[in-house]
């Protein structure tokens, strides 16, 4: 039992400090069911979720919500159809999780989006929800981007997603990011990732967990074929830049959020190719003269393409003091996930094509709900 216990910690050890991916399995295959039983005894599952039954019964309720189901006889025989003969242990797929050492019964892929979307239905059509799990997002900056990320996944956006960010989860990034103190240490593309696939195992995701740079950039919008939209929370500027000069290139359109009196940045490069990037606020720098600035460089060119005057009491007081009495500019988790709402919100409009203007908006708090 002890040997078991310390080959388990030791594989969690070393699974903890990089895997992302799942591992799905279908029992109706021979070679699946060999290697899943080749975990199970290697004493590699720590903990087995089983609730295929319910998830079945819940799929049958949502396809028939006028039925009743008094009779329990009514409900099996609805269960068998779907099964068709197929053993329930069988049936849809296993995923195996790594990081957790957690292995969960799921339904097939089709039925689980179905039935996770349900209560979707209405304000997002089936129509509209298939089109929006057929797009590609890209997200880079994964501390504000992280709470978009999951948002999407929630509400059923997105079926393929590039993730970028270099840095690791820090314990002063408790503070606005749905991680806990186990995750310290983990990159944030990383932590991303796995939490969108504890939403959905059947995403597809890829992760750059360098970061953005020259080197990387093309392949980010292009490698699996093209990006339908980009979440830009970076706070390099040179990454701020790049991205946009690649995306108006490939007319992808933009999306950002700052975390900083609800605001939503929307540039359309799709519809608008020609479109000055930050919408000509600034005489735009090529992004290569960005790197290196001092930080009160940094400070006036970001003055340039944010007003001043638009940014909270808070941000502004803050800025002097950053290097000097706080290591960055202050954000707190009620505006970060207030952000991953609203960007949701406006990315599936916009992927729907209901949304197609540029511009700023804010959806500022203070200013709409005050004494």
């Amino acid at each position: 039992m002890l040997e078991s216990l310390v080959k388990l910690a030791d594989f969690a050890a070393q699974e903890e400090a990089s895997a992302w991916q799942p591992r799905l399995f279908n029992l109706a295959s021979a070679a699946d069911k060999k290697t899943l039983g080749q975990l199970l005894d290697k004493g590699l599952v720590a903990y087995r979720h089983d609730t295929i039954a319910q998830q079945l019964e819940d799929f049958v309720k949502a396809n028939a919500p006028s039925r009743q189901f008094a009779n329990p006889a009514d409900m099996q025989k609805s269960i068998d159809a779907l099964l068709g003969g197929q053993a329930m242990a069988e049936y849809g797929t296993w995923v195996y999780y790594p990081w957790s050492a957690r292995l969960v019964h799921v339904l097939p892929k089709a039925q689980f989006r179905r039935l996770r979307s349900d209560r979707n239905r209405y304000k997002i059509t089936a129509k509209e929800q298939e089109r929006l799990q057929s797009k590609c997002i890209g997200i880079v900056g994964l501390s504000v981007g992280s709470s978009v990320a999951l948002t999407m996944v929630l509400e059923s956006i997105g079926g393929a997603f590039r993730l970028a960010d270099f840095d690791a989860l820090s314990l002063s990034n408790l503070n606005r990011l749905r991680a806990g103190v186990q995750d310290l240490g983990t990159n944030k593309a990383v932590l991303a990732a796995r939490q969108m696939f504890e939403l959905d195992p059947y995403l597809d995701i890829q992760i750059f967990t360098q970061g953005i740079s020259d080197d990387n950039v093309e392949a980010f919008f292009d490698q699996g074929g093209p990006l339908d939209l980009l979440i830009e929370e970076s706070d390099d500027l040179w990454a701020k830049v790049r991205l946009r000069e690649v995306a108006r290139a490939c007319r992808v359109p933009v999306l950002m959020d700052t975390s900083d009196r609800g605001l939503v940045d929307i540039e359309r490069f799709d519809l608008e190719p020609e479109r000055p990037l930050f919408h000509g606020l600034a005489a735009m720098p090529l992004a290569g003269s960005l790197k290196g600035l001092s930080f009160p460089e940094k400070v006036a060119f970001l003055f340039k393409i944010f007003d001043p005057s638009q940014l909270s009491a808070g941000i502004r007081a803050s800025l002097p003091e950053i290097k000097k009495t706080i290591e960055a500019w202050p954000q707190l988790g009620s505006a970060v996930t207030l952000g991953g709402g609203i960007a949701t919100d406006v990315a599936r409009r916009m992927l729907l094509g209901t949304l197609t203007c540029s511009g700023r908006f804010y959806v500022d708090l203070e200013t709409l709900v005050r004494d």
